[in-house]
């Protein structure tokens, strides 16, 4: 492991390329960050059962079972954030890990410095020191409270329900502006996402927060798609 002091940040690098995971342990290192890295679905359960990380970087390609079955199982425990790497460029590979729960993507080879600015965005996003939250009045909708400053999203019976950090920044974007069509580009952004606006990536995302917003809604959408102009956020929003 490398460590970048007490209150570094601990990055979980799982990578079955041997002179890739000493690379970007070594560069994550001198950044400022604590790496703890792994080779396999193995190494990465006892990692994560040895000292839960901020941030896991996995790879999508590995012996054994597959990085997108490994993101599937941690994200059904666990909201850590979770950047895909893929050898492939194909969108297929990136909707996948969407799919799965990862909270950005990035496909080989990549930039050791690109991975760094990902990091940085992704943690920024989910930090709980955001100043950008501090102050933030809850937001309340169709029995659903949403907490700024925790960053938690409750449920009409008061329990907390499991986000991503794109899932969360997709719907505050939503819950700040109410009845408006929001575009694809403006979501991206909003997501700390960058690419092409027709990205499908965008639309996974929504995808997966709808199907959490809308369990027992019935036949009453809170995420209306506006084809060809983007998403609209149907409920009244109230602050609390």
């Amino acid at each position: 492991m490398s460590g970048g002091g007490e209150t570094a940040a601990r990055v979980l690098v799982v990578d079955d390329d041997g002179e890739i995971r000493r690379l970007l342990a070594g560069f994550l290192g001198r950044n400022g960050f604590a790496v703890t890295t792994a080779r396999d679905a193995a190494d990465m359960e006892a990692a994560l059962a040895a000292d839960a990380p901020d941030l896991v970087v996995l790879d999508l390609v590995l012996p054994g079972v597959s990085g997108l079955e490994l993101c599937r199982r941690v994200r059904a425990r666990s909201a850590v954030p979770i950047i895909m790497v893929t050898a492939r460029g194909d969108d297929t590979d990136r909707i996948l890990g969407l799919e799965m729960g990862a909270d950005d993507y990035l496909a080989k080879p990549f930039n050791p410095r690109e991975l760094l600015a990902r990091i940085r965005a992704v943690l920024r996003r989910v930090g709980t020191r955001d100043p950008a939250s501090a102050g933030r009045s809850r937001l309340a909708f169709a029995g659903w409270t949403l907490d700024p400053r925790r960053r938690e999203l409750l449920d009409p019976d008061g329990a907390v329900v499991e986000l991503t950090a794109g899932e969360y920044d997709l719907l505050l974007a939503f819950a700040a502006r109410p009845h408006r069509v929001l575009s694809r580009e403006f979501l991206l952004e909003q997501s700390g996402r960058h690419g092409d606006p027709h990205d499908r990536s965008i639309d996974v995302q929504v995808s997966r927060l709808r199907r959490k917003l809308e369990r027992g809604q019935g036949d009453q959408p809170l995420v209306k798609t506006v084809r060809g102009a983007g998403y609209l956020f149907m409920p009244d929003v109230e602050t609390l």
